[in-house]
């Protein structure tokens, strides 16, 4: 193999590596050794800002292969035909942790996918949960705030967290789940992923229906329980990441099944719950999953940084095909998710490899930090011109979506939705079994055993209301662990009316 020059980054070739020039051999250093500037101001440099949410994760590239047809419902390319294959890069996270946290930190886990496709880049970026805390994006960064440390003590807080979850009952759902063991996955391998929100497919005649994104594992779902989670800490902050490049080292490739679940306009507007509430899910009864491809990731980045760290992922890069829906977190998430890339990356975060549109781009964005390309070259930055050749295709234009109100407010998020105890009793009743019954549990109690302070009562009090009215057995369970007693007029006050036995 041919050898290569040591050089600058200028491309200068340059032999004292080791040494720093200096007057005599005991002497001062010269500002001149430009090589030792260079290398430590690069340094200095070498952290780009933390993810706020996210922080810490895994990436790998594979693709993904059409098994089923489901163009009645899309005219996306990417699901065009059987057998078609796209290259992606997913990337999976802990949500509140940071940087230097555990794999097996108690918390949801981020599951994002990036789809090359020639109509532009598609990223999907949901996590392992189909719901989340919250419902309007105005209380996101309270509730990621809550996950954090506490602006005092600089520790983490549960009593933070649960005074903000008893505060927004909304947010049973997901706790049930992040309680659950579901909230310590043994593997980014072994947990399902969801676009979470509900999105929309438009088909080759402009009719638009409402679907939902679900990856199911075919590794099998494995959690660890709080005790082995605990344990993992204090043997491999990074065994979920470990485990990934691992598994594809040795070829075991990790496969995801895509489905999905699809919604008519009739059937959103009879439905119980309001069809793009993120803290809801559509049940599989009524809307079961619907086959459509295989995910496979097969290449671990051979720089972590350049792509795994410098991964930007967007819900609204959708394509030609997939659209938007009323959901309020993901209309939040469509202004802040772009914004958060160009404050860590730079405004030309999408010029970064990883984030390349590998079948290109034409606009008139030009300039600004890091721009890396040819920055549009001689052609004309502004629109219209009579100079270039860039023409806009009418065939991609996105059919219009009706609106329920031409009435603009600040509407009260659960006026008429605030059913938030129906989806959570049922999750516990119906889908958990008894030894997910006693995790779950033992979980919330140990939880909020760490709840102090002189509101500590109000904050449990209120939490265990939301409890009893999702299921009066887990109620009763999480109030004998922690140790408070429930006579019959707390008991109806919990219960609100909900009958109690």
């Amino acid at each position: 193999m041919e050898k290569k020059k040591l050089t600058t980054a200028s491309g200068r070739p340059y032999t004292e590596f080791d040494n720093s020039q200096s007057v005599g051999n005991r002497g001062p250093i010269l500002l001149q050794d430009y090589f030792l500037h260079e290398d430590m101001a690069h340094f200095n440099r070498e952290r780009i800002p933390e993810r706020v949410v996210h922080a810490k994760g895994t990436g790998s590239f594979g693709t993904f292969t059409v098994t089923h047809d489901i163009t009645r419902y899309t005219k996306a390319k990417i699901f065009s035909k059987i057998g078609k294959q796209t290259k992606l890069f997913a990337r999976f996270s802990i949500v509140g942790g940071e940087k230097g946290g555990a794999d097996s930190e108690r918390d949801p886990r981020g599951f994002a996918v990036k789809f090359y496709t020639e109509d532009g880049n598609w990223d999907l970026a949901g996590n392992n949960t189909p719901v989340f805390f919250i419902k309007d994006p105005k209380k996101f960064s309270h509730f990621i705030h809550t996950q954090k440390r506490d602006p005092k003590t600089n520790c983490k807080s549960p009593t933070m967290m649960w005074d903000f979850f008893s505060l927004n009952p909304e947010s049973l759902h997901q706790v049930l789940i992040l309680m659950s063991d579901r909230g310590t996955p043994f593997s980014y391998r072994h947990m399902h992923g969801f676009g979470s929100h509900t999105f929309s497919f438009f088909n080759k005649n402009n009719e638009r229906i409402w679907v939902k994104f679900h990856f199911v594992t075919l590794q099998g779902v494995k959690n660890f329980t709080a005790k082995e989670a605990d344990e993992m800490k204090g043997i491999d902050l990074d065994q979920a990441q470990r485990d990934m490049v691992v598994a594809i080292a040795r070829d075991d490739f990790p496969k995801w099944a895509l489905k999905i679940q699809v919604m008519t306009d009739e059937q959103a507007k009879s439905f119980k719950w309001n069809p793009f509430d993120i803290t809801k899910v559509w049940f599989h009864k009524d809307f079961p999953l619907i086959d459509v491809g295989i995910m496979e990731l097969n290449r671990i980045p051979e720089n972590y940084f350049r792509d795994v760290e410098q991964a930007a992922f967007d819900p609204a890069h959708v394509v030609d095909g997939i659209g938007y829906s009323p959901d309020k977190l993901l209309q939040g998430r469509l202004l802040s998710y772009p914004d958060a890339q160009r404050y860590r990356l730079g405004v030309n975060y999408e010029q970064i490899p990883v984030n390349q549109c590998p079948y290109g781009h034409s606009n008139y964005q030009r300039d600004g930090l890091m721009q890396v390309g040819d920055n549009g070259g001689a052609n004309p930055n502004y629109r219209p011109n009579s100079f270039d050749d860039i023409v806009v295709d009418e065939s991609y234009k996105e059919p219009p979506m009706q609106l329920e109100s031409s009435i603009a407010d600040w509407f009260d998020r659960n006026e008429n939705d605030d059913d938030h105890f129906t989806q959570p009793g049922l999750l516990y009743s119906k889908v958990m079994s008894e030894k997910d019954k006693e995790h779950l549990v033992s979980n919330i109690v140990s939880s909020m055993n760490g709840i102090s302070g002189e509101k500590k009562d109000e904050i449990v009090n209120r939490q265990l209301s939301h409890f009893f009215r999702a299921d009066c057995h887990l109620g009763k369970a999480v109030a004998k662990g922690l140790e408070v007693t429930i006579d019959e007029k707390k008991m109806k006050a919990f219960s609100l009316g909900v009958k109690c036995e």
